[in-house]
C-alpha cells in the first residue's frame, strides 16, 4: 500500500472514529459512569435487587463502551507511527504488521460504527426475546432450541447477562416456545432485527428414510418496559392460571404449582413464566412480559398508521428474514440484507455478529 494511500485511509479512519466520539458523546459518558460508580457504592443498593441488577448493568456497560472507544482511538493513532517505521527501515515484516492492524482496526471501526445507529425510541432498552416453533413439526421446535441456544450463546460470547423467563418443551425434542431476556443496554436496538421467520432446511434426524425437511421457527424482539410506559393492565382483563412447571430434570421449581399463566382477554395474548420458586414472583415477571407485549402491539399499530400515511402498506419489513441450509449445500442467508456465511454451524453457536450489523445498517437505510 502507497505511503499517500495510507496518510489518506488514516485520515479517513481518523475521521469515522471522530465522529462516532461525538455521537458517544464521551465527556457524559464519564460522567454517567461517576454517578453510576456512586450508586454502586452505595451500602443500601441491594436493598432494591431490581434497581442495583440495573446500576451494576448500566455501569458494566458504559465502562466497556468507553474502554473500547478509547482503545480504539489509540489504535488508529498508533498506526502512524507503525507505517513510519515500517517505511523508515524499509522492512517488509513490519509493513506487513502494520497493515494487519489497518485492517484489523477498520473492522473494529464498522463494529462501533454500527452502535451510532441504534436510536429509535426504544433501542437503548434490554431486551424480551421469544422463539416460537411454527411450521416443520418436530423439526421446528428442534430449530427453535437452536435458535434459544444462538441468542444465548451469542450473549455468553460477549459477556451479556440472560434470564430465562419460561421455556415450553415439546414432545419428542425440542421447544414449542421460550421467552428470555438480554439485560445489557441497547440489546433491543441490536436485537429487533433478528425479529421475523426463521427457516431451516436440513436431512431431517427424526425421519427414518432421511428425507430432506424444511421448518420454521418465529422470533419476536420486545424492549423491556419502563415506568414511563404507561402500560395499563386491568385486573378484570386477566385470566390467571398457575400450574406445575415443567422441564427436564427434577429440579425443585418442579414440585409446587409456583407457574403462572395470563391470558389479557381483550388481545389474546398469553404469558407464562415459570423460572423462580415464588408464584408471586413469577406473576411480576409474567406481567412485565406482558406490558412489554402490549407496547409493542401499541407501537405497531402506531407505525402501522404511519405506513399507511407514507402508502407503503406496511409491507417494507417482510416476514420471512433468513435461511439456514444444511443440505444439499451450507449456508446462512439474510433475506433482506443479502448477508451470507458458509459455516452454519458457527452461526448456530452464536457467531451472529455480522448478521446483527447488516440488519441494522439496513433498518437505516429503510428509514431514509
Amino acid at each position: 500500500m502507497a505511503v499517500v494511500d495510507v496518510s489518506e485511509e488514516l485520515k479517513s479512519l481518523s475521521s469515522t472514529m471522530g465522529s462516532i466520539e461525538a455521537v458517544l458523546d464521551l465527556d457524559k459518558m464519564r460522567t454517567d459512569i461517576a454517578v453510576l460508580e456512586e450508586q454502586a457504592a452505595a451500602p443500601s443498593l441491594w436493598d432494591d435487587p431490581d434497581n442495583a441488577q440495573k446500576v451494576t448493568s448500566q455501569l458494566s456497560y458504559l465502562q466497556g463502551q468507553l474502554r473500547r472507544t478509547e482503545e480504539l482511538r489509540g489504535r488508529i493513532d498508533d498506526l502512524e507511527v507503525l507505517f513510519e517505521l515500517a517505511e523508515a527501515e524499509d522492512d517488509a515484516d513490519a509493513r506487513a504488521e502494520a497493515e494487519a492492524e489497518l485492517t484489523s482496526v477498520r473492522k473494529a471501526l464498522d463494529e462501533m460504527e454500527v452502535r451510532t445507529l441504534l436510536s429509535g425510541e426504544y433501542d437503548a432498552r434490554e431486551a424480551l426475546v421469544n422463539i416460537r416453533a411454527e411450521a416443520g413439526g418436530v423439526d421446528a421446535a428442534d430449530f427453535a432450541e437452536q435458535l434459544q441456544r444462538m441468542y444465548l450463546r451469542w450473549a455468553e460470547r460477549h459477556g451479556y447477562k440472560t434470564e430465562v423467563y419460561d421455556t415450553s418443551y415439546a414432545e419428542e425434542a425440542g421447544i414449542k416456545s421460550s421467552t428470555f431476556a438480554v439485560q445489557i443496554p441497547y440489546a433491543y436496538g441490536t436485537l429487533s432485527v433478528e425479529q421475523g421467520t426463521h427457516r431451516l432446511v436440513r436431512i431431517s434426524p427424526f425421519d427414518n428414510q432421511g428425507r430432506r425437511q424444511t421448518s420454521f421457527a418465529g422470533v419476536e424482539v420486545l424492549p423491556v418496559v419502563e415506568q414511563t410506559d404507561h402500560v395499563e393492565i386491568d385486573e378484570s382483563e386477566l385470566r390467571i392460571d398457575v400450574y406445575r412447571s415443567s422441564g427436564p430434570g427434577g429440579q425443585g421449581v418442579n414440585t409446587t404449582d409456583s407457574a403462572v399463566r395470563l391470558t389479557h382477554i381483550p388481545t389474546g395474548i398469553v404469558v407464562s413464566c415459570q423460572n423462580e420458586r415464588s408464584q408471586i414472583q413469577n406473576k411480576a415477571t409474567a406481567m412485565n412480559v406482558l406490558q412489554a407485549k402490549l407496547l409493542e402491539r401499541r407501537r405497531q399499530e402506531d407505525q402501522a398508521k404511519m405506513d399507511a400515511l407514507k402508502g407503503d402498506g406496511g409491507n417494507s419489513w417482510g416476514n420471512q428474514m433468513r435461511s439456514y441450509v444444511l443440505h444439499p449445500y451450507q449456508m446462512v442467508k439474510d433475506l433482506r440484507t443479502g448477508h451470507e456465511v458458509g459455516n452454519p454451524q458457527a452461526v448456530l453457536d452464536g457467531e451472529i455478529d455480522g448478521f446483527l450489523e447488516a440488519g441494522i445498517r439496513w433498518r437505516k437505510q429503510q428509514e431514509k
